[in-house]
C-alpha cells in the first residue's frame, strides 16, 4: 500500500471538519465525495447532522484546488437537496464565498455554482441569493458578471416574480446597461425581457428606459416585439413541493383545464407602484417657493407654482408626509378665477392620489366635494382633468364607494344636469373597478339615488343612472335588486336588461391558466448536477443570438414541465423548422487523413489513393488525372462533395511543389464547384487559403483565378471576398494581395456589385491595399475603385475623403476610364446559391453602404433643437449636417423619427434663418437616405410645402431647394397627395402657389407620362378662379403640363368634376383625341359654324331677342364654368370680357349692343326691349339664362340707380315667366346671381333696398328656401352693416314662412345670435327680431341652436322672447302632420293640459312636444311624413316617409346595367322575382315616383295613376314573400323596400285615391296581420319594421279612397279565415289572435270617424251604410244582442260609425240609403239602430230637422220646402259674415276666416262686407283689406289655405266678435279634425236640405241603371267630383233643378251630365281638393241655398 492509499485510509477516521479541511487536497477531495454520499442518503430534513455540516461549505466551495472545489459544490448541491428552509441560515456566507471564488472558474465549476444559487432560492434564502448577485456584478472581471446575470434570469423564469422579487433586479440593471463588456450588456438586455415576461412592459419601460442610452433602448424595443404571452413559473419553493404527497401522481392527473391549485399558482400581478422608491416632494416644494407662488395676484405665477407641484408628485411613488396644507391651497385654487389654473391645481391632485394612494385618504374625501361641484365647469380641459383626477383617487385607493355615498347623493341633487351625470359617471367608474364584496355591501345605497335620477328631466343623466344599475347589476347580479326594480316599468327594464347583456358580451371569457408543478425525487447528486443546471442564459432571449436547437430535456431530477408547455412545444417545433433553416456551418471540423481515406471508400479507387502519396512526380500526375476521371464519371456527385474536396487539400495537398499536378487539382476543385447543385462553404474556406498562394503564381494564375470564379458562382462573390480580405492582408508574400485584388476587379465585372457588402470592401481598400507599400498593390486598388465607380456612381468619393491627394489624381483618372453607368451596368455572370438574396438586402441593390446615426442623434442633441436661445438652436441644426458629412451623407433611417420630430419643431422657429437652416438639413437627410426617407419623416413634406406661404423670397427659394433634394430622393408620385393638400390650403398665398406650381411645371415637363398628375388637375383648375393673375397664369401653365403628362383617358375620366375656366383649357387640349368633343363641342365651335343659322332663326321669332339656336350643350358648359361659391366676389376683367364676348355671340347685334353699352340709357332701352319680347321668347331667354344673369350682376356692382332700378322691374316679372314656363332655376345660375343679389342688400337708397329685398323673397319661393339660406347666411359676415341688418330680416322670414325646409340648418341661427353683440344698434334690434321669431316657433329649443353666449346677450334675448310671444302660443304649424301618431305615444295629452292651464314658459309646451318626438318617437314622427310639408307646396323634396332604407341614391333606370329598364318590367320583377331580386325593380318604382311627385301636373303622373292599383296589388301579395323570406335569418333589406315603396305611393293622394277596393282590403289585411306578428320583433331591423308599417297604415287611412276604407274596415271587423294567418302560434288560440286583429281594426276605424266631419263630403254614405247593413244583417238579432251584453268592440264600433254619420247628416241620412233593401221583410236591422239615433240626438238638441217636419217615411223622399224669403237668407249671410270675423279675430283660424271671406267676396261682389265692420276701428278694417289683397295674390299664385303661412293675426285690442250671430261657417277650424289640439270647432247648425240629397240619391241610382261598375276607381272620382266640386251660382241651381226634375219622373237621358255643367270656377275636376276647398265649396252651396230660400232661418 503506497503512502498516499495509506494517507486517505487513514484520513477517513478523522472528523469532517479535519478531513474537510485538510492540507492534502486528495484527502479534502475524498471527503467532499463523501459527503455528498453522506446527504444524499439523508431523508430527513430535520436530522442533526444537517446542522452539522452546515457551517463547513462557507470554505469549502473556496478551495484553492479546482478538482476539490467542484467536488465540495457536489456535496453542498446534495446538502441542499436534503435540508429544509432552515439551512437559509448558512445562505449569505456560502453565497458570498461562491460569488468570490466559484464565478471565474472552470465552465462546469460556474454550472454547478449557478445551480446552487437555484437551490438555495429553492430553500427560501432569496436575500441572501440577491445580496450576493449585487456583489457578483460589481466584479471588475466581466467572465463573473455573466454567470451571475444567467443565474438571475434563470431564478426568475424557473420561480417567478413572486419569489424573486422584481425590485432589486431592476435596481441592479442600470448599471449593467452600460458596463463595457458586450456579453455583460446582451445578458442584461435578456434579463430585462425576462422582466417584462413577468411585470408587463410598461412598468419596465418606464423604470428603466429612462435610464438608458438611446441604442440600448432602441434595441430593447425591437427585442420587445417578440416578448408575447405572460409567463408561469415551472418551480417551488421547497415548503410547496412538501405539500404535495404524490406529486407525479398529480402530475399525471392533471389536465390542461384551470384547477384551484393553478389558481394559487397563477402568477400575481405586479404593482408597479411596489417596485419604485418613494420620492420626498414636499422638501423641494418649499424650496421651490410653492407658498409664495400660490399666494401671487398674477395668474401665470400661481399657474407656474400650482405646475411645480405637478411635475414633482408626478413621480411613481411619493413619500407619505403631512399634505393637509398643500390640500387646503389646492381645494382654493381649483375655484379660481382663472381656468389655466384650477385645472392645473385639479391635475397636481390627480398626480398626488396616484403617488400617495391610501396615504391619501382623508385629503381626498376633504376635497371630494369641490371637486364634484366643478364638474359643472363646460370646458373640455376641465372636465377631462377632473374626471381624470376623481377616477385617479378611486383607482388608486384613495376613497371607496363606501365613503362616499353621502357626497354623490349632494351632487346627484345638484341644480346642474352636467354636475348629476358626469358624478352618475363617475359612479360607474368606480363600481365597474371594486371589489363584488364592496359593491354587496353598497349596492342599497347607491340604487335609490340611481332610480332617483331616472326620472330625471336630462336625457344624460338618466342614461348614466341606467350605465350604473347596469354595472351594479353585472357585478352582484340581477337578484339583490330585483326588490328595487320593482318600480321599474317594462320599457325601462328591458332597457336596462339589454344594457346587461350588452356588457356581460363585451366581457371576454378568462383564460384557464395550466398548472405548475414542482418535483422533489430522491435522484442522485450525480443526476441533480447534470440535470437541474441552468440550461440557458439571459442572452438566449434576444432574438439574434437565441440557439438554433432546443435544449434538451430535464432528466427526472429537473423541474417537470407542465402539459400546455410540452403540447406548445410540439405544435411550434415544425413550424420552426419550416420557416427557419439553421445557418450553415461553414468552418471546418479537423479531420484525419485516415478518416477522409475510410469515408471515401469506394468513390476512388485505392490505386490511385496510393499514388498520390507517392514522392514520384509522375506518379502523382497520373493519379491526379485518374481521378480527374473518375470524379467526371460519378453520377451522385451531391453527397460526396466535401469529401473529395477535403482530400484534394489532404492529397496531394497545397504544398504541392509541381505546377502541373497543381493545375490538375484546381481544375477538379473547379469541375466539382460547377457541378455540384450545392457546394458548402466550408469547401470553400478549405480552399481558399491554397487558391490565394496559387493566384501568386504565374503558372497557377489562371487556373486559380477560374476556380475563385467558379466558387463566387456557387457560394456568391460576397462570401468569398468577406474570407480573403484576411487571408490576403495577413499574408506574408505581397503577391498574393496584388494578384488578388486584380482578381477582385474581374470578379466585380462579372458578378456586380449586389453580393457584396460595399463598407467593408471599401474600408479594406483604404486600411490595406491604398496604404500598401508595394506600388502593384496601390494600383490593383485603385483599378478595383475604379470598376465600383461605373456600379455605383460617384456617390464613392465621399468615403474616400481622408486619402491622400496624389492617390486621390490616380483615382480621378481610373473613375473617367470607368464612368458611372448605372442600370445599364448589368453583371455578366450570376449566383447560383439561394442566400444571395440576404446579401443584395445587405449592401448591395442600394449602392453604397449607409450608416446608422441613431447613436449619434443624443438626447442632448434633440433638447438643444428646442432650446430657448436661438444660437444654441442654430448650433444643433448645423450639428446634424455634421453628423450627416461624418457618414459620407449616407445614412439609414434607423431612430430618426425623433430627429424629423425636432426639425419639425424648427420649421416654425420665430427666427427666419433657422427655418431656412433648417429646410437645408432636412433636404440633406432627404438625400442622404435616400427612398426611406418618405416612410421616416412622418410627414414632414406637408410642412415644408406650408413654408411656402411666406412672403420673403429667400425663404420660398430655399423651401424649394429643399423639395429639389426631396424629389432626388423621393419619386413625385409619392409627394403629389401632399402638393394636392398644399395647393388647397388658403394661407399658402398667392406667391407661394405661384412658385409651386412653377416648380410642378417644371418637374412635369421632363416627364414623358406620369398618370398622378390628374390628382393635381382639380386644384389647378380651382386657382384658375384665383384673384391674383400670376397664380391664374402659372395653373394654366400647369394645367396644360398635368394634361400631357397624364394622358387624355385618364383626363376623360375626371373632366366631369372641372368646372370654371380651368374646363375651356382642358377641352382644347383634349380637342386631337375627339374623346370628348362630341358632348362639348358647341362650346367652341357656335361661334363659327352654325353663325348664318343662329341669325336667322334669330331673325324668325317676333320680336326674338336671344339668337335662337341649338344650344343646349352650350349652357352646359357654361354652366360647368361657373364656380359655385356662397361668397360674392366682385367680377375681375377677364370675367367681363368673358361676358361681352358670350353676349355678342349669343344675343342679337342690337341688343347686344345696348346692353354693353357705356351709356345707361341705352342699357335702360335694351332691357325694355327685352321686358317687351319677355313673353314671346322665354324658352330662348332660359337657354341664355345664365350669360343674362351675369349681365344683371355686373349692373348691380356700378353705380348707376336708374339702371339698377330697370334690373329689379325687369328680374320679378321674369321670374314669373320662369315659373309658367315651368323652369327652375340650376344651381350655377343661382350661384352667379344670388351672392351678389345678397351682397348688395345693403344698398344706400331705402326704394333700391326694398325692391332687392321683395326680389330675395321672390328667389325664395321659386327656387328653394333651404338652398338659398346658405346664401343668405353668408350675407351675414358681409362688412356692410345694411347687409347684414336685410340678411338677419330674411332669416326671420324664411324660419317664420319656411321652417321646415330649413329645419337641417337651424345650427346656423348661432350666426344670427352672434350679431346681437354688435355695436351697432340696428343689427342687434334686427338679430333679436329675427330670434324672437325662430323663439315662436322653436319654442325653448331655440337655445340649442344660439350657440355660446355671453350673460348680457342671453339676457336681451330672454327679454324679447317674452315680449314677443305671449305663453297660449299653439305649437307651430308643420307639427300638425304627426300630432296623431304622438297622440299614440301619450305624448299630446301633457301638452293639451299645459295649455289648458295656461302653465310654464312661452313655448314650453311646443318643447316638450318636441322633446318627446325626439326621445320616444323621432322616427315614428319621421316616417310619418317629416311635418311641414304643406308649407311649401309640391316641390321637389327628400322623402322622409321612407322606411331607411340603404344611404344611397335611386339610380335612373337606364342607368342600371342589370336590373329593369321600364316601369312594367320592374313591376313584372316585383311581381315574380325573388325578394333580393325585386329589389331593383322597387329602386326604378322609388325613382318614377320621385320624378312624377316633383311634377304633378305633369303627364307622367296620369300615367302613374292609371298604373297605381296594378302596383299596389303587386306589392301587397310581395309584403308576405318578403317578410316569410326575412324570418329565415335573410336580411330585412327588402321587407324595407316593399314599405317604404308601399309608403311613397300612399304619400301620393292621387296615386292612393286609384288604389281599388279589393286591393285596398288584401293590403290593410296583410300589413295588419304582419303588425300583430310576434315574430317582427325578433328581425332584422324589427322594431324599424313595425314603426315602417304602422306608418304606412296612417298613410294609407289619410290618403286613400275613405269610402272603400271604411268598407274594408268594417268587413274586417268580421273573423278571419285562419288561412290567412302567417303561421299559428302554438300557445295561442285563433279566437284569441282574432281578437287582437279586431282590436288594431276598431283602431283604425277611430281614427276614420274622428275626422268625418272634415270628410263627409268625401265618402260616398249609401256605401258605407250598404256595408254596415250586412255587417248588422250577418250577425242577426240574437247575435247582436248577445254581443251587447259582453261589450263586443267590433259590434259597437259599427254602432259609433252610424251614430257619427247620423250626428253630421241629420234626418238626410234617410236618403243614402239606397243601397239597402228597405222594402225587405223584416226590416233591415240598420233602420232601427238610424231611427234609435235620430231620436236620440233630437232629445239632445245635438240635431235639427232638414225640413219643418223632416222625413216620416222610408220609402219616399221628401220634396224641397222652399218656404224661406229673402229676408231669411240675408240674416242668415249675416251670421255667416259674423263667424268668419270671429275667425278672423281669433290667431288659429285667421288664414282660414280671411280665406272664407275672399270667396265671399268673390260669390257675392255687390255685398258690402265692409258694412259689417261699422263699429269695427280703422286699423282692423285696414287689416281686412290688407288680408284680401294678400289672399288674392295667393290665389293667383294657385295657393289654398292649406299651403299658406298663418297669417299674422290682428292685435287682440282689434279683434272683434259677433256675439249675435251664432256661427254657421262649415270649415273646420281645426283642418285636421283633430280634436286633440284642444281648438273646438264650431259647431254646424244646419243641415243639407232632403231634396239636394236625395238628387244625389236618384243620381247614384240612374248611375247604376246605366250599368257602371260601382266600386270603379272613376265612378268614385265622378261622384265625388258631383258632390263637392265648386261652381258659379248658375251652375248650381242648374244641378239642384235636374236633382228636383229626376224627383218629379224627368227620364235619366235628359238629365245632363255633371261635367256638362262645371265651368271654370271648378278647377279642380277629376282631382282631389284639399280639405279646405272641400270645405269652402260646401260653404259655397249652403250660400247658395240661404238665397234662394232652402234653408230656415234659425
Amino acid at each position: 500500500m503506497s503512502e498516499e492509499e495509506k494517507l486517505l485510509k487513514e484520513a477517513k477516521k478523522l472528523p469532517w471538519e479535519d478531513r474537510l479541511f485538510h492540507k492534502n487536497w486528495k484527502v479534502r477531495n475524498e471527503a467532499n465525495i463523501d459527503l455528498a454520499a453522506l446527504c444524499d442518503s439523508i431523508t430527513d430534513p430535520k436530522d442533526p447532522r444537517i446542522r452539522e455540516f452546515g457551517p463547513f461549505f462557507r470554505k469549502t466551495v473556496a478551495d484553492s484546488n479546482a478538482p476539490v472545489q467542484e467536488k465540495a459544490l457536489d456535496a453542498l448541491i446534495a446538502y441542499l437537496r436534503a435540508a429544509d428552509a432552515d439551512a437559509g441560515r448558512f445562505g449569505k456566507e456560502v453565497c458570498d464565498a461562491i460569488v468570490a471564488k466559484c464565478l471565474t472558474g472552470r465552465p462546469k465549476t460556474v454550472e454547478k455554482a449557478q445551480a446552487v444559487f437555484m437551490l438555495w432560492v429553492e430553500l427560501e434564502a432569496v436575500d441572501a441569493f440577491l445580496d450576493a448577485m449585487e456583489k457578483a456584478i460589481k466584479n471588475k472581471v466581466a467572465k463573473a458578471v455573466v454567470p451571475a446575470i444567467d443565474v438571475m434570469f434563470q431564478a426568475l423564469s424557473e420561480f417567478g416574480s413572486k419569489i424573486v422579487p422584481p425590485k432589486r433586479i431592476l435596481k441592479m440593471l442600470p448599471e449593467l446597461f452600460d458596463h463595457s463588456d458586450q456579453n455583460v450588456r446582451a445578458s442584461s438586455k435578456g434579463l430585462t425581457l425576462e422582466l417584462c415576461r413577468w411585470i408587463g412592459k410598461d412598468p419596465v419601460k418606464s423604470i428603466l428606459f429612462e435610464k438608458m442610452r438611446d441604442t440600448m433602448k432602441k434595441e430593447l424595443e425591437a427585442e420587445l416585439i417578440n416578448v408575447t404571452g405572460t409567463a408561469k413559473p415551472s418551480r417551488k419553493i421547497r415548503s410547496e413541493q412538501d405539500k404535495e404527497p404524490e406529486p407525479e401522481t398529480v402530475a399525471d392527473v392533471v389536465g390542461p383545464g384551470p384547477t384551484e391549485e393553478s389558481g394559487n399558482d397563477a402568477p400575481q400581478e405586479i404593482d408597479e407602484y411596489d417596485l419604485v422608491d418613494p420620492v420626498d416632494i414636499l422638501t423641494p416644494l418649499e424650496k421651490l417657493g410653492f407658498w409664495e407662488g400660490v399666494k401671487a395676484t398674477k395668474w401665470s405665477e400661481r399657474k407656474d407654482a400650482v405646475a411645480e407641484l405637478t411635475k414633482l408628485a408626478s413621480t411613481k411613488k411619493i413619500s407619505p408626509g403631512d399634505f393637509s396644507e398643500v390640500c387646503r391651497t389646492l381645494k382654493k385654487l381649483i375655484t379660481d378665477v382663472n381656468i389655466a389654473v384650477a385645472v392645473e391645481a385639479v391635475q397636481a391632485l390627480g398626480n398626488l392620489a396616484r403617488g400617495l394612494r391610501t396615504h391619501f385618504s382623508a385629503s381626498s374625501r376633504f376635497v371630494l366635494p369641490v371637486l364634484l361641484e366643478k364638474l359643472k365647469e363646460k370646458k373640455p380641459t376641465m372636465t377631462e382633468a377632473l374626471t381624470q383626477t376623481l377616477q385617479a383617487m378611486h383607482k388608486a385607493g384613495c376613497i371607496s364607494l363606501v365613503d362616499i355615498v353621502e357626497d354623490v347623493k349632494t351632487a346627484t341633487k345638484n341644480k346642474v344636469p352636467l354636475v348629476r351625470s358626469l358624478t352618475l359617471t363617475w359612479v360607474t367608474f368606480c363600481i365597474e373597478t371594486s371589489n363584488k364584496s364592496i359593491i354587496t355591501k353598497v349596492h342599497k345605497d347607491y340604487v335609490p339615488i340611481c332610480m332617483e335620477s331616472l326620472n330625471d328631466g336630462t336625457p344624460e343623466v338618466r342614461d348614466a343612472a341606467f350605465s350604473a344599475l347596469a354595472a351594479i347589476a353585472k357585478s352582484v347580479g340581477m337578484r339583490p335588486l330585483e326588490r328595487s326594480l320593482e318600480k321599474l316599468d317594462d320599457v325601462r327594464r328591458k332597457k336596462l336588461s339589454e344594457m346587461i347583456s350588452g356588457s356581460e358580451d363585451a366581457v371576454p371569457g378568462g383564460s384557464a391558466t395550466a398548472p405548475v408543478h414542482g418535483t422533489r425525487g430522491s435522484a442522485s447528486s450525480a443526476e441533480i448536477s447534470e440535470g437541474a443546471f441552468v440550461k440557458r442564459s439571459a442572452a438566449s432571449m434576444l432574438s439574434g443570438k437565441r440557439p438554433v436547437q432546443v435544449a434538451p430535456a430535464p432528466k427526472k431530477g429537473g423541474a417537470a414541465k407542465s402539459g400546455t408547455n410540452k403540447k406548445a412545444d410540439g405544435v411550434a417545433q415544425p413550424k420552426v423548422s419550416k420557416s427557419i433553416e439553421p445557418p450553415e456551418d461553414v468552418e471546418p471540423a479537423e479531420m484525419s487523413l485516415e478518416e477522409i481515406e475510410t469515408r471515401v471508400g469506394s468513390l476512388v479507387q485505392s490505386d490511385t489513393i496510393t499514388q498520390l502519396k507517392s514522392a514520384v512526380w509522375k506518379e502523382r500526375l497520373e493519379a491526379i488525372s485518374s481521378l480527374k476521371e473518375q470524379v467526371e464519371g460519378l453520377q451522385d456527385l451531391e453527397q460526396s462533395v466535401e469529401i473529395l474536396i477535403r482530400l484534394l487539400c489532404a492529397l496531394p495537398g497545397w504544398g504541392e511543389k509541381n505546377v502541373q499536378v497543381q493545375q490538375q487539382v484546381i481544375e477538379v476543385i473547379t469541375h466539382i464547384a460547377s457541378s455540384a447543385t450545392k457546394f458548402p462553404k466550408k469547401c470553400v474556406v478549405l480552399c481558399l487559403s491554397g487558391l490565394s498562394e496559387r493566384v501568386a503564381d504565374i503558372k497557377t494564375r489562371a487556373h486559380a483565378m477560374k476556380c475563385l470564379t467558379t466558387f463566387c458562382e456557387a457560394v456568391g462573390p460576397g462570401f468569398v471576398f468577406e474570407r480573403l480580405y484576411k487571408i490576403m492582408k495577413e499574408h506574408k508574400n505581397p503577391k498574393v494581395l496584388s494578384e488578388g485584388l486584380l482578381w477582385m476587379v474581374s470578379a466585380v465585372d462579372d458578378f456586380g456589385v449586389s453580393h457584396i457588402k460595399l463598407k467593408e470592401l471599401i474600408d479594406f481598400l483604404k486600411e490595406t491595399g491604398l496604404q500598401s507599400s508595394a506600388a502593384a498593390t496601390r494600383n490593383a486598388s485603385t483599378k478595383l475603385l475604379g470598376v465600383l465607380h461605373r456600379f455605383v456612381g460617384p456617390d464613392i468619393k465621399g468615403f474616400l475623403t481622408d486619402v491622400k491627394p496624389a492617390l486621390l489624381s490616380a483615382l480621378d483618372t481610373e473613375y473617367e476610364k470607368n464612368p458611372y453607368e448605372g442600370a445599364s451596368a448589368a453583371p455578366k455572370k450570376s449566383v447560383k446559391t439561394s442566400d444571395s438574396s440576404s446579401l443584395v438586402a445587405a449592401g448591395g441593390l442600394d449602392s453604397l453602404p449607409r450608416e446608422d446615426i441613431s447613436g449619434k442623434i443624443t438626447p442632448t442633441l434633440l433638447k438643444s433643437l428646442e432650446s430657448p436661445d436661438w444660437k444654441v438652436r442654430m448650433e444643433s441644426v448645423e450639428a446634424v449636417n455634421k453628423i450627416l458629412e461624418e457618414s459620407n451623407k449616407r445614412i439609414q433611417a434607423t431612430g430618426t423619427g425623433e430627429l424629423f420630430g425636432a426639425l419639425r419643431g424648427r420649421l416654425i422657429d420665430s427666427n427666419k434663418n433657422i427655418v431656412m437652416a433648417t429646410l437645408t438639413t432636412i433636404g440633406n437627410v432627404a438625400s442622404a437616405m435616400g427612398p426611406a426617407v418618405e416612410k421616416a419623416s412622418k410627414g414632414i413634406l406637408a410642412d415644408i410645402l406650408k413654408s411656402l406661404g411666406d412672403n420673403k423670397k429667400h425663404m420660398r427659394e430655399c423651401a424649394l431647394n429643399t423639395l429639389d433634394l426631396w424629389l432626388a430622393a423621393v419619386n413625385l408620385d409619392k409627394m403629389v397627395p401632399y402638393i394636392t393638400i398644399a395647393l388647397t390650403d388658403s394661407k399658402l398665398g398667392a406667391e407661394g402657389r405661384k412658385d409651386l406650381f412653377d416648380w410642378l411645371s417644371r418637374q412635369l415637363s421632363v416627364q414623358s407620362s406620369f398618370a398622378e398628375a390628374a390628382q393635381l388637375l382639380k386644384p389647378a383648375s380651382a386657382a384658375m378662379t384665383d384673384k391674383s393673375s400670376d397664380v391664374r397664369k402659372a395653373a394654366e401653365a400647369c394645367i396644360n403640363e398635368i394634361v400631357r403628362v397624364s394622358g387624355h383617358e385618364t383626363i376623360e375620366r375626371i373632366v366631369k368634376d372641372i368646372h370654371g375656366p380651368a374646363l375651356a383649357l382642358v377641352l382644347e387640349k383634349l380637342k386631337p383625341y375627339g374623346g370628348l368633343q362630341e358632348s362639348f363641342e358647341s362650346a367652341k365651335a357656335v361661334s363659327v359654324g352654325a353663325s348664318k343659322g343662329v341669325q336667322k332663326a334669330g331673325k324668325s321669332t317676333a320680336n326674338g331677342v336671344p339668337k335662337h339656336g341649338n344650344k343646349a350643350a352650350s349652357s352646359e358648359d357654361r354652366e360647368r364654368m361657373v364656380i359655385r361659391k356662397f361668397k360674392f366676389e366682385d367680377p375681375r376683367i377677364e370675367q367681363i370680357q368673358d361676358l361681352e364676348s358670350d353676349m355678342i355671340r349669343y344675343f342679337r347685334e342690337d341688343l347686344s349692343r345696348r346692353l354693353l353699352s357705356a351709356d345707361f340709357k341705352k342699357q335702360v332701352d335694351g332691357l325694355e326691349m327685352l321686358q317687351k319680347a319677355l313673353p314671346s321668347v322665354a324658352k330662348e331667354i332660359i337657354e341664355v339664362l345664365d350669360i343674362l344673369l351675369r349681365w344683371f350682376v355686373l349692373q348691380f356692382c356700378k353705380s348707376n340707380t336708374t339702371c339698377l332700378l330697370k334690373v329689379l322691374e325687369f328680374l320679378p316679372e321674369l321670374l314669373d315667366t320662369l315659373k309658367d314656363e315651368g323652369y327652375s332655376l340650376t344651381e350655377s345660375e343661382v350661384a352667379i346671381f344670388l351672392p351678389c343679389l345678397v351682397e348688395k342688400l345693403g344698398h344706400n337708397i331705402e326704394k333700391v333696398r326694398e325692391k332687392m329685398r321683395e326680389l330675395t323673397k321672390q328667389f325664395v319661393l321659386v327656387y328653394s328656401a333651404s338652398k338659398c339660406f346658405p346664401y343668405i347666411l353668408e350675407g351675414l359676415r358681409s362688412k356692410n352693416n345694411r347687409t347684414r341688418i336685410e340678411c338677419a330680416d330674411l332669416v326671420g322670414f324664411i324660419l317664420e314662412h319656411h321652417g321646415s325646409e330649413i329645419s337641417g340648418q337651424l345650427k346656423s341661427l348661432q350666426i344670427v345670435a352672434s350679431l346681437t353683440a354688435e355695436r351697432d344698434n340696428e343689427t342687434r334690434k334686427a338679430a333679436l327680431n329675427t330670434l324672437a321669431t325662430g323663439y315662436k316657433i322653436l319654442g325653448e329649443d331655440i337655445w340649442r341652436f344660439v350657440g355660446k353666449l355671453t350673460d348680457a346677450q342671453k339676457s336681451m334675448l330672454d327679454e324679447k322672447f317674452k315680449w314677443k310671444v305671449s305663453a297660449h302660443v299653439a305649437p307651430f304649424l308643420f307639427l300638425f302632420r304627426f300630432i296623431e301618431v304622438l297622440m299614440m305615444m301619450g305624448v299630446i295629452c301633457q301638452v293639451r293640459e299645459m295649455e289648458k292651464k295656461k302653465e310654464g314658459k312661452p313655448g314650453e309646451a311646443r318643447a316638450i312636444l318636441r322633446r318627446s318626438v325626439r326621445e320616444n318617437g323621432s322616427d315614428v314622427a319621421e316616417q310619418s311624413g317629416e311635418v311641414a310639408r304643406s308649407l311649401s307646396g309640391p316641390i321637389l323634396r327628400k322623402n322622409f316617409g321612407q322606411l331607411e332604407v340603404e344611404r344611397q341614391s335611386m339610380p335612373r333606370p337606364m342607368a342600371v346595367a342589370s336590373g329593369p329598364t321600364d316601369w312594367n318590367e320592374a313591376i313584372d320583377i316585383i311581381s315574380f322575382g325573388s325578394p333580393e331580386q325585386s329589389v331593383e325593380g322597387m329602386k326604378v318604382i322609388c325613382h318614377e315616383l320621385t320624378q312624377a311627385t316633383s311634377d304633378p301636373e305633369g303627364s307622367a303622373m296620369d300615367e302613374l295613376v292609371k298604373d297605381a292599383d296594378r302596383l299596389v296589388a303587386c306589392l301587397a301579395n310581395k309584403v308576405a314573400r318578403t317578410f316569410d323570406f326575412s324570418l329565415t335569418g335573410a336580411s330585412s333589406r327588402s321587407c324595407k323596400y316593399v314599405l317604404n315603396t308601399l309608403v311613397q305611393t300612399f304619400q301620393n293622394k292621387r296615386l292612393a285615391y286609384a288604389v281599388k277596393e279589393s286591393t285596398l282590403d288584401s293590403l290593410i289585411t296583410e300589413l295588419l296581420l304582419w303588425l300583430l306578428d310576434d315574430r317582427v320583433p325578433h328581425m332584422d331591423d324589427g322594431s324599424q319594421l313595425l314603426k315602417a308599417l304602422n306608418v304606412l297604415m296612417l298613410k294609407i287611412l289619410d290618403n286613400a279612397d275613405r269610402t272603400s276604407s271604411f268598407v274594408v274596415l268594417i268587413n274586417l271587423l268580421r273573423p278571419l279565415d285562419p288561412s290567412r294567418w302567417p303561421s299559428l302560434a302554438t300557445k295561442e288560440s285563433l279566437a284569441s289572435r282574432n281578437q287582437k286583429f279586431s282590436d288594431l281594426v276598431v283602431k283604425c276605424l277611430i281614427k276614420l270617424t274622428k275626422v268625418l266631419q272634415s270628410t263627409i263630403l268625401d265618402v260616398d254614405l249609401d256605401r258605407i251604410l250598404q256595408s254596415i247593413h250586412l255587417y248588422l244583417q250577418d250577425l242577426g238579432m240574437e247575435e247582436i244582442r248577445r254581443r251587447a251584453g259582453a261589450d263586443d268592440k267590433p259590434l259597437r264600433m259599427v254602432k259609433t260609425v252610424l251614430h257619427e254619420l247620423v250626428k253630421l247628416k241629420g234626418t238626410s241620412i234617410k236618403g243614402h240609403l239606397s243601397m239597402v233593401p228597405i222594402d225587405s221583410k223584416p226590416q233591415p236591422i240598420i233602420l232601427a239602430y238610424i231611427e234609435l239615433n235620430l231620436e236620440t240626438l233630437a232629445a239632445a238638441r245635438m240635431l235639427t230637422a232638414s225640413g219643418p217636419g223632416g222625413q216620416t217615411h222610408w220609402g219616399d223622399s221628401a220634396t224641397n220646402n222652399s218656404a224661406s224669403g229673402t229676408h231669411a237668407a240675408d240674416a242668415q249671410l249675416k251670421q255667416e259674415l259674423g263667424a268668419i270675423f270671429k275667425k278672423i279675430g281669433e290667431k288659429q283660424t285667421c288664414t282660414i276666416g280671411l280665406y272664407e271671406l275672399y270667396r265671399i267676396t268673390q260669390l257675392y261682389p255687390k255685398v258690402d262686407i265692409f258694412a259689417q265692420l261699422s263699429n269695427a276701428s280703422e286699423a282692423f278694417r285696414t287689416y281686412i283689406r290688407d288680408g284680401l289683397a294678400q289672399m288674392e295674390k295667393n290665389a293667383a299664385a294657385g295657393r289654398t289655405p292649406s299651403s299658406l303661412p298663418m297669417a299674422t293675426p290682428p292685435p287682440s285690442s282689434l279683434n272683434i266678435s259677433s256675439p249675435d250671430f251664432a256661427p254657421l261657417s262649415p270649415v273646420n277650424t281645426n283642418p285636421l279634425g283633430d280634436a286633440k289640439l284642444n281648438v273646438k270647432p264650431e259647431p254646424t247648425n244646419f243641415n243639407l236640405p232632403p231634396s239636394y240629397n236625395e238628387g244625389n240619391r236618384v243620381n247614384a241610382i240612374t248611375s247604376r241603371a246605366l250599368g257602371s261598375d260601382y266600386i270603379s276607381g272613376d265612378q268614385r272620382n265622378e261622384r265625388y267630383t258631383t258632390g263637392v266640386a265648386s261652381g258659379t251660382l248658375d251652375e248650381i241651381r242648374e244641378r239642384m233643378k235636374a236633382m228636383n226634375d229626376t224627383n218629379n219622373g224627368v227620364p235619366p237621358s235628359q238629365i245632363p251630365h255633371p261635367s256638362e255643367h262645371v265651368g271654370p270656377g271648378n278647377a279642380m275636376q277629376g282631382g282631389v281638393l284639399p280639405m279646405d276647398e272641400k270645405a269652402l265649396s260646401g260653404l259655397q252651396a249652403r250660400m247658395e241655398r240661404l238665397k234662394s230660400g232652402s234653408l230656415e232661418p234659425l
